[in-house]
């Protein structure tokens, strides 16, 4: 989710970063166990797709004013959503997102995905290629700038495979955002977990949601806890949400309890499909 040298140059890691990143994603598998722990009263599951349409769907593509579909961006096709690169000459920056209507506070969202093999843009930047994600707790697309390449959110990151080195899918990114591990404040952007798989492109994943009323979160692949977290925050510090800084500062480090939900573009077309919410309540 980075935009610049500044921005890559937080994505990397030191060693000591590599091993608190490790430490951090062992406090979330232990911790993943407990992620339910609140009772809650679930409602029924439905459909935030209706597989034909972007109906309830609004897009927003950095450079772009809200609402404008830049060449077809996110379309739809046979059941799923695309993210869409035919139109493009080049990336040049303009990474997208598709915001569901309406916020949300606690809830399950589940949904399927896929990485495609070909369609990729050659000025896309190497931390990108395979690289999408999942934004929620975001801020309204109408509160972005022109300008803004990722909202103020949290992000279930979703990655495929680059090359031969293991990169696992699922990670949690926070543009804007803090977090905690078990108390603990997440250091780095992107926290990788322990246990996911690196999946090949063109591999349908099944990516799982749980948003507590209490605030707890967790994050599954294929079924399996991949992340456990919670005191999602806005970060006053940040350097990822470029142009959000009047954004957040005027609400200062105060705790997200609501947001959006969107589906990214960030340079490598991706599919999208079943995706469902189960709205929570604390009883």
């Amino acid at each position: 989710m980075m935009t610049s040298s500044q921005f890559v140059r937080k994505r990397r890691e030191s060693a000591p970063g590599l091993a608190m990143g490790a430490l951090l994603g062992c406090l979330a598998l232990c911790g993943g166990a407990q992620a339910s722990a609140q009772e809650v009263k679930a409602g029924p599951w439905r459909p935030l797709f209706d597989g034909r349409t972007l109906d309830g769907w609004t897009p927003k593509v950095a450079k772009h004013p809200l609402g404008e579909n830049y060449h077809q961006t996110f379309v739809v096709d046979h059941g799923v959503i695309r993210v869409s690169y035919a139109g493009y000459d080049k990336l040049d920056g303009q990474f997208g997102h598709l915001f569901y209507k309406t916020p949300f506070k606690a809830y399950r969202l589940r949904l399927t995905y896929r990485f495609l093999t070909d369609g990729g843009l050659p000025d896309t930047p190497a931390w990108a290629r395979s690289n999408s994600g999942i934004m929620f707790d975001s801020q309204s697309p109408e509160s972005m700038t022109v300008e803004q390449p990722f909202p103020v959110s949290i992000e279930f990151q979703l990655l495929g495979k680059e090359g031969d080195a293991p990169r696992p899918t699922g990670a949690v990114c926070t543009p804007g955002t803090n977090i905690t591990f078990d108390g603990v404040t997440a250091k780095d952007h992107c926290t990788p977990p322990t246990n996911a798989p690196t999946v090949p492109n063109g591999t349908w994943v099944k990516a799982e949601l749980e948003v507590l009323p209490n605030g707890e979160i967790s994050q599954k692949i294929n079924g399996v806890v991949v992340h456990h977290y919670a005191d999602v925050t806005l970060d006053p510090d940040d350097t990822v949400a470029g142009g959000a800084k009047p954004y957040i500062l005027a609400r200062g480090a105060q705790r997200l309890t609501e947001g959006y939900i969107a589906l990214q573009s960030e340079g490598h077309p991706i599919e999208f499909k079943d995706i469902e919410i189960q709205e929570l309540t604390a009883p």
